[in-house]
């Protein structure tokens, strides 16, 4: 059905209200009239559902539209039906309709009335759903969400592969058009595979998203980081926003300390029961809240434009998963903001999830968890890093809307560098991933170089000189300067392109910036401008220092027992003036601030007005009670003088967790007397010895402590039970 210009856009007028179409929607909606199958690739917020919505309008029968999520039909109807005078317009089909009501919505069907129908693949399955079907004008189908089907996308869906099969049952020749917001090209070509879609035409979208701010910061503490975030949030008030978790319980906690900071948010995940899911969303659409924090099962769908920021409080499994979740943001076209929380010891975490899993689903899994980490340590443009990903080329020199852009490392010389990486990838005939080339690059005697006789090759070791997040760096900005490119065919080996080679013959100069370490640096988040409300004061931080050494000499104690020095930092950031303030600085109790503080309080006040500083007006960030039920039995064990043993064993933990427990129960401020053990189970010569080290030393670690002591036959768990009582005696 060839439809002129004219038409299309007088259905547009008349069926939406709209004057124009967005980028390729016209050429889209023309192809899939034209009854030719169609694969579409537009970033979300780029308008594909009405890709398939004006066509369904458009024509005669039903068009079946196949979609991942039953929570989101009934808004995807819902929206349908807005437009249109009559309900019956569109319908759904999916397990939570009742029989009598999936019996109502088939003879709308039949009658002729439903344009558009909503099915979970789950619901097409079913043998009297095909056969009905089959009795039905199908316009053509739509498949949303295609990526679904790739065991590569970040929402691999099983039923999604058999829908090609369940289609063929239905016996009509119908087209189809598959729709995605992000697919790698590996991705796009299972998709293309596995529909078996007749006459390819193919519609890309830049996935360049230019509203869009990207930042990684390192996480450090939880509890650091849901404050940068409630910063973050107080410089936007009232605007929208969502934040996403990997476990429920971190939805709840954080949802709660937003929540006592004054702050409309709501926790959002499975845990939820379906009545208290809808209200939460609703809630947010209305306005009602402000802030969902969510699990990443929580992702596709939310059709909020005006949503400003997205956080990510823990790094997702994919980049698919971070460019889907971070494309919430600015679906307006206005600004929005995507910061990333990133710790090495959380992509551990995830990868221990994969153990279990079979080897091929491991090896894919972690494959896309190393890109995750590449993009969070990279110190190229992550615009260029995620374009390049999707492959699509960027070659801007400055997006200026990402934190390394706007914040840009120094570069080095690295061409000879550059020539080594390449002549290591070619000796061992393209045939590995980047960790096997790291590993030979530095020299390493893995299992796998020995195994095959690696280090007999005459480039074995040539990197020995640098540290191993110098070739990361090295590897990854080959890969961006397409020196080198990925075989997701073959679970990402790293392979020669005809530059790369070219280069080999004859090389040009190289500059890279190295990839972050955030392990060693040590950057306070706040101290950036962007959206960043405080600033680290290394005056002030000086001058905490000296008031520290004289108050240490006062109460005769180690100065690291007064403050610490995040303690300190903190204090540099955000100014405390009075004892009420000095309580919410990192590792301050209200006995420490009491004990210690007032000089503290006395000083930064007098620098604050000696200085003219502006304070941060949000400085002030209230913690939910700590109710952790293990912390309260170990304290009303000790009360009770029950032995460590027994505690750890009631508390079905073992005696170094037990340990650790009090050490963060003392550091925070609460006194725990554990002489009664320490009488029974220590020569009290020994336990001498361990506090008076503790009193001579700047420094209360405990692998410190331990090599100095270990000469005297000293235990790690002595030195451990008496720092607990030497920190709770002295420090609280």
């Amino acid at each position: 059905m060839t439809v002129t210009q004219e038409t299309l856009q007088e259905a547009l007028q008349k069926y939406f209200g709209f004057d124009a179409f967005k980028g390729n929607q016209e050429a889209i909606i023309q192809n899939l009239l034209n009854r030719d199958d169609t694969f579409v690739i537009m970033p979300t917020g780029g308008g594909k559902s009405l890709c398939y919505q004006l066509p369904a309008l458009m024509l005669e029968g039903t068009a079946i539209v196949i979609s991942p999520l039953i929570a989101l039909m009934k808004n995807q109807v819902d929206s349908i039906r807005g437009y249109s005078q009559s309900d019956d317009v569109a319908h759904f089909l999916n397990s939570s309709l009742t029989k009598a009501q999936m019996k109502l919505v088939k003879q709308a069907i039949n009658d002729g009335n439903t344009k558009l129908l909503y099915i979970a693949p789950e619901t097409l399955t079913k043998d009297e759903n095909i056969e009905f079907f089959r009795t039905v004008n199908v316009s053509f189908v739509a498949v949303d969400e295609a990526h679904c089907i790739s065991e590569w996308g970040h929402d691999f869906r099983p039923e999604y592969r058999r829908i090609r099969s369940m289609l063929d049952g239905i016996g009509q020749e119908v087209p189809i058009i598959a729709l995605t917001a992000t697919a790698t090209p590996k991705v796009q070509s299972d998709i293309l595979k596995n529909l078996g879609l007749r006459s390819e035409h193919a519609f890309m979208s830049s996935f360049n998203r230019e509203n869009l701010y990207y930042e990684v910061r390192p996480k450090g503490k939880p509890e650091q980081a849901v404050r940068q975030i409630i910063q973050v949030i107080k410089g936007m008030p009232g605007q929208s926003g969502i934040i996403y978790v990997q476990s429920r319980k971190a939805a709840e906690e954080i949802a709660k300390v937003l929540q006592v900071n004054d702050i409309k948010a709501a926790p959002y995940h499975a845990g939820l029961d379906a009545k208290t899911r809808t209200r939460t969303q609703d809630e947010f659409l209305m306005e009602d809240v402000d802030v969902i924090v969510a699990t990443i099962a929580f992702g596709m769908g939310i059709d909020k434009p005006d949503v400003r920021f997205v956080i990510h409080f823990d790094m997702p499994k994919s980049i698919e998963n971070y460019y889907q979740e971070t494309g919430r943001a600015g679906r307006d076209g206005l600004e929005g903001r995507c910061i990333a929380f990133y710790a090495y010891k959380d992509m551990l975490k995830l990868e221990k999830f994969l153990r279990d899993k079979p080897v091929a689903e491991r090896e894919m899994g972690s494959q896309l968890m190393q890109e995750v980490m590449a993009y969070a340590e990279t110190t190229a443009c992550r615009r260029q890093f995620l374009l390049h990903y999707f492959g699509e080329e960027y070659d801007q020199a400055n997006c200026t809307l990402c934190d390394n852009c706007r914040y840009p490392k120094e570069k080095i010389e690295v061409t000879k560098e550059m020539q080594d990486a390449l002549k290591v990838v070619d000796e061992l005939d393209e045939n590995f991933t980047i960790k096997t080339l790291l590993d030979f690059v530095q020299g390493a005697e893995t299992k796998e170089i020995k195994d095959y006789a690696f280090n007999k090759k005459p480039s074995y070791g040539v990197g020995k000189g640098k540290d191993i997040n110098f070739w990361e760096s090295v590897y990854r900005h080959a890969l961006l300067q397409d020196l080198l490119y990925k075989d997701v065919e073959s679970y990402g080996l790293l392979k020669l392109t005809e530059k790369g080679r070219d280069f080999l013959k004859k090389t040009y100069p190289v500059q890279i910036p190295l990839n972050h370490d955030y392990e060693k640096e040590q950057i306070d988040a706040n101290n950036e401008d962007i959206g960043r409300t405080a600033v680290l004061d290394e005056t002030l931080v000086g001058l905490l220092k000296d008031l520290r050494r004289r108050e240490a000499k006062r109460h005769n104690v180690p100065p690291y027992v007064i403050f610490q020095d995040p303690s300190l930092e903190d204090m540099a950031t955000q100014y405390p003036i009075s004892m009420d303030d000095m309580v919410h600085i990192s590792g301050v109790s209200r006995g420490k601030a009491i004990r210690y503080g007032k000089a503290f309080v006395e000083m930064i006040k007098k620098y604050v007005e000696e200085n003219e500083i502006d304070r941060p007006t949000d400085f002030v960030v209230k913690q939910v009670a700590n109710k952790s039920k293990i912390k309260v039995n170990i304290i009303q064990s000790i009360d009770r003088k029950v032995p460590l043993e027994d505690i750890a064993e009631a508390n079905d933990i073992t005696m170094d967790e037990i340990l650790e427990e009090l050490y963060a129960i003392v550091l925070s401020g609460t006194k725990v007397n554990i002489d009664y053990y320490l009488d029974e189970t220590m020569d009290e010569a020994i336990r001498d010895d361990i506090y008076d080290y503790f009193m001579s030393v700047d420094t209360d670690d405990a692998k410190v402590a331990y090599k100095a002591l270990k000469d005297d036959d000293i235990t790690m768990d002595e030195i451990l039970m008496v720092r607990i009582k030497f920190l709770s005696e002295l420090a609280n």
